[in-house]
């Protein structure tokens, strides 16, 4: 799944806080924009994600009523991606107040540790529409979401993942 690498830890004082993490010398974020992304451990398996325009949220486990599980947040990054995907055909058609709703759903599979499928349900209420447009709407929607969804596509594609353990030897 991951490849494995090592590289030695930050200078001192370069620690990653909740203002900014360390930046690597020398290297620039490979995120939209130049974005930095990251995780810190608040507790015993708690962690705030982050992002350089200053987002946050919260992770744990399921324990955690306030926080998203990482399966979680994979399944609202889709159904969020989705959903940006298919905002302006909707938008154009119904309305910039069409209220749409995308529910995600899937369990995991706990032998493989893994989610063999997820399913998302896009509800916006179609009624102004004739059978025609309304066919012509899904249409676009479906194609939107399938050619720019990029969260959908890494997903159904497979991303290669690596990790960098950053510690003193």
């Amino acid at each position: 799944m991951t490849s494995q690498t090592s590289a030695a830890a930050s200078p001192a004082g370069a620690e990653p806080t909740a203002a900014a993490p360390a930046p690597v010398p020398g290297v620039e974020p490979a995120n939209a924009g130049g974005t930095r992304l990251w995780v810190e451990r608040t507790g015993k398996r708690r962690y705030v994600g982050h992002n350089s325009r200053g987002a946050r949220v919260e992770i744990g486990d399921i324990a955690y009523d306030e926080a998203f599980t990482p399966g979680e947040l994979m399944k609202v990054a889709l159904a969020g991606c989705s959903g940006l995907s298919a905002d302006a055909a909707l938008a154009r058609r119904l309305g910039d107040d069409v209220p749409v709703t995308i529910e995600v759903e899937g369990l995991a599979d706990d032998d493989e540790d893994r989610y063999p499928a997820l399913a998302e349900r896009l509800v916006v209420d179609l009624s102004a529409l004739d059978p025609a447009a309304r066919d012509r709407l899904l249409t676009v929607v479906h194609r939107a979401i399938d050619q720019h969804c990029t969260v959908g596509r890494t997903l159904e594609a497979g991303a290669q993942v690596s990790l960098t353990v950053v510690g003193e030897r």
